[in-house]
């Protein structure tokens, strides 16, 4: 695969995305310390990050941190409308977009010199764009790779600008700490430092074998490359989403959730995943769980299915039993993230969705029921229709989703 000698790669990336809508939206938050939601944090602005509040901290937590701290409601649907008129920008200045989420995204713009000016110059019309036009800060970084420009936009937050020129590429990246290569978290940083390993520059010094022995196959060629910065990938647009997922975070309540409250928050997950397939007309055959506990570690358990399928029935008994399987770990760690997936998408799209798989007049049956369901649901509202056990429970939010 071919990639450019020049820095035409942009990464750009809201600054606390669901935080600055809600500074732009009350101008008395504006240089306040503020962090979205009440239960879990789900996000937090810079004043409020400088005394370390970050994302998925329990709201105890955080105020205790930054008792000043203004605590807004969420509201889901003014995200959504910021990100579209973001997107909107990108879209003006390159047709090659590749959206990562609903606040960043790659964005290739060789071959647009003559026409748009140099890399820098697009990238600094960008943000004075979404600025002016969504009232929003936003981080630019440019290189040549996408992995460089991603860790440029990193280095430059907040509401900043960054370019890598290529003979500039490696000074850069070595003297970082090896936490800003793609896959290095917590586990991994821990086993490269037994071994003396703190930066970048560290890793690159060794071979790939050498990587291999102490972080994996996989992992080391990936460190290595990324070391080097060898990174291959073009900027991809048009992309189907090769996974549906949810999740919800449940900070220091999620330690003392009966086992029917937590079943009914996978209820509400495989619901709403199954929803967007069907609407997407999406199958898959894994599912995959993922929890974090109260040490912020993580787990994921995963189960395939012996056919594709988007049925809520048949995805929700996978969904219950890998949650059973996973009970004596949350009975002795504590939850405070549940999460699903469903994986092993088809490429194509389910056209003609179950009936073609049914095994069973079971499953038939449960896909009609499932249809008639989104029908009533796409008149009428997701909450016209629900499963009893949710009933008076609160659901939780559905967070802004790029589409399917």
């Amino acid at each position: 695969m071919f990639v450019s000698g020049e820095a035409s790669i942009l990464h750009a990336d809201l600054d606390s995305f669901y935080a600055s809508v809600e500074q732009r939206d009350n101008p008395a938050l504006r240089g306040q310390p503020v962090i979205v939601g009440a239960g879990v944090v789900l996000a937090a602005s810079y004043e409020a990050k400088a005394f370390g509040v970050r994302t998925a901290m329990g709201g105890r937590q955080a105020r205790a941190l930054c008792p000043q701290a203004v605590v807004v409601p969420p509201r889901m649907s003014a995200y959504s409308k910021a990100s579209e008129a973001v997107f909107e920008v990108f879209r003006d200045t390159t047709p090659l977009v590749e959206p990562l989420s609903v606040d960043e995204a790659f964005l290739d713009v060789s071959g647009l010199r003559r026409v748009s000016g140099t890399p820098v110059q697009i990238g600094a019309r960008l943000r004075e764009r979404v600025r002016d036009d969504v009232g929003l800060p936003i981080t630019v970084g440019i290189a040549r790779t996408k992995f460089l420009a991603k860790v440029a936009s990193q280095e430059a937050k907040p509401d900043g600008l960054l370019l890598v020129p290529p003979d500039r590429e490696l000074a850069f990246l070595h003297p970082l700490p090896v936490r800003r290569l793609w896959g290095v978290g917590a586990k991994t940083a821990g086993k490269l430092r037994e071994h003396g390993i703190d930066t970048v520059a560290d890793v690159a010094e060794l071979n790939e074998a050498t990587l291999s022995s102490m972080v994996g196959g996989a992992m080391g060629r990936q460190l290595f490359a990324l070391a080097h910065n060898i990174d291959r990938r073009r900027v991809v647009t048009g992309q189907r989403r090769r996974s549906v997922g949810a999740q919800r975070a449940l900070g220091r309540a999620g330690n003392t959730m009966s086992g029917s409250e937590i079943d009914a928050v996978v209820v509400n997950l495989v619901d709403r995943i199954t929803r967007r397939m069907r609407a997407a007309e999406r199958t898959g055959r894994t599912v995959v769980l993922r929890l974090r506990f109260d040490d912020f570690a993580r787990v994921t358990r995963s189960h395939t299915l012996p056919r594709a399928t988007a049925s809520t029935d048949v995805i929700l008994g996978a969904a219950r039993a890998l949650v059973a399987a996973a009970g004596p770990l949350i009975a002795e760690r504590g939850l405070t993230l549940i999460g699903f997936a469903v994986c092993n998408i088809d490429r194509d799209g389910a056209q003609q969705m179950e009936l073609p798989f049914t095994h069973s007049a079971l499953t038939a049956d449960t896909t009609s029921i499932d249809s008639a369901v989104d029908r009533v649901r796409g008149r009428y509202g997701n909450a016209a229709v629900m499963r009893g056990v949710l009933v008076g429970r609160d659901p939780g939010w559905e967070m802004p989703m790029l589409p399917d």
